[in-house]
């Protein structure tokens, strides 16, 4: 038997929950999240059989890449440290995933301090005239 037939498979095209993701990303590059629920393989994952165990629920792992499948569902390539699976890196839907940490955007942080730095430098600059 290719297929067990009692393995539950999740047809993330046509399932309910499948509508258009929003457009902002709940979770970003480099953020910290757990797994909500066991990933099994689909079918999309040629080297292992159609229901083996790809990641069990509870796993920490940290959000590596994101894209689009059918331009409508986001999937996030996730990184899971330390596990001894098949295979290291998954690919997630948001549901599936739960965040360990608010995300801090690096990029805005660093802005904030320069132009608060800015500011103070020009209004020292103003006060020595």
């Amino acid at each position: 038997m290719l297929v067990d037939p009692n393995v539950k498979l999740y047809d993330s095209v046509t399932a309910s929950r499948s509508g258009r993701d929003e457009e902002e990303a709940k979770f970003h590059i480099g953020q910290k999240v757990k797994l909500l629920e066991d990933v099994v393989n689909d079918g999309t994952y040629p080297h292992s059989p159609i229901g083996t165990l790809m990641m069990p629920k509870g796993s920490i792992g940290y959000i590596k890449t994101m894209g689009d499948f059918l331009q409508v569902i986001r999937i996030y390539e996730v990184h899971f440290f330390g596990i001894d699976m098949p295979i290291d890196i998954v690919g997630c839907r948001e549901h599936e995933l739960e965040a360990m940490e608010d995300y801090i955007d690096e990029v805005e942080e660093e802005f904030a301090i320069m132009k608060a730095h800015r500011e103070k430098m020009q209004k020292l600059r103003e006060e020595d005239k």
